[in-house]
């Protein structure tokens, strides 16, 4: 099957690759000392409790968001009226749980959003969300690359090198897909024109995204290029080019996730 396929995300595909990412994140944390519970992760004042708290918070949000429209319309209020504290607060109230009651209600919630996106997938039902509306497909992907990403500081933090899997198609898709807003929220003029992506998968396979003549590329590893629009590491550190200006300037400010943008991370040799 072509790369370019393959990318395309497929209901069932991205709930079973959400549930086999949440559960490899899982693995990691389940047997942690309470010392590494509150070991220090790259993103500021966040801890691995930190980390698994926001995935837990994140997913009642989700459940909130497709169950009452009206009550997660409350919870975007907040959000809008605290930009720069709204998600460090839900974070700071889960990570002072007892680690073993954090890691329950993790489970849990994540398990009940399973099956509320599984019985969504059959309708085309958008669902409110801090950013555009979206599908249950779509709420699932961002689940996953949220899961990625968060998994990502939990396994700086504890020293793990993660072996890279072909899940990381849907965070690419969402990276590419995002290219618009990542120049909408720094205030510039989006290119019109579309640039073509080839990235090479853990697997070794190539995935493309758009039009194999267009005239501004970016190519490199499928890996690094989610770590860049997640914001996990500094382009520097990366392998991922780009050819033409507008591409060029896009990788100095992708970002994958809704939001304003965010500080990034220094390359190696500033830290």
């Amino acid at each position: 099957m072509p790369g370019g396929e393959r990318t395309k995300s497929e209901p069932s595909a991205v709930f079973e690759d959400l549930r086999d990412e949440s559960e490899e994140l899982d693995r990691i944390v389940r047997e942690l000392s309470p010392a590494q519970w509150a070991a220090p992760t790259p993103a500021p004042r966040w801890t691995v409790a930190h980390q698994i708290a926001h995935l837990a918070w994140t997913d009642r949000a989700a459940l909130l968001a497709m169950s009452d429209a009206d009550a997660f319309a409350g919870e975007v209020e907040k959000a809008i009226a605290a930009p720069e504290s709204f998600v460090d607060e839900g974070a700071e109230e889960g990570a002072r749980q007892d680690p073993a009651a954090l890691l329950a209600g993790w489970r849990e919630g994540r398990e009940q959003l399973q099956k509320v996106l599984r019985a969504a997938a059959a309708d085309k039902t958008r669902f409110p969300w801090y950013g555009p509306p979206m599908s249950a497909a779509s709420m699932a992907t961002g689940r996953l690359m949220e899961t990625w990403a968060h998994g990502q500081d939990v396994a700086d933090a504890l020293g793990i090198v993660r072996t890279p899997t072909d899940r990381l198609r849907h965070v690419a898709r969402i990276g590419v897909r995002a290219r618009k807003f990542a120049f909408d929220v720094h205030g510039v003029t989006a290119p019109e024109g579309e640039f073509r992506l080839e990235l090479t998968a853990p697997s070794g396979e190539l995935w493309t995204y758009g039009p194999e003549g267009a005239g501004q590329r970016v190519t490199g590893a499928a890996v690094d290029f989610c770590l860049l629009v997640t914001q996990r590491a500094h382009r520097a550190d990366l392998d991922v080019r780009a050819e033409g200006p507008d591409a060029d300037r896009w990788l100095d400010i992708a970002q994958a996730f809704a939001g304003p943008p965010g500080k990034g991370r220094a390359p190696k040799e500033t830290r």
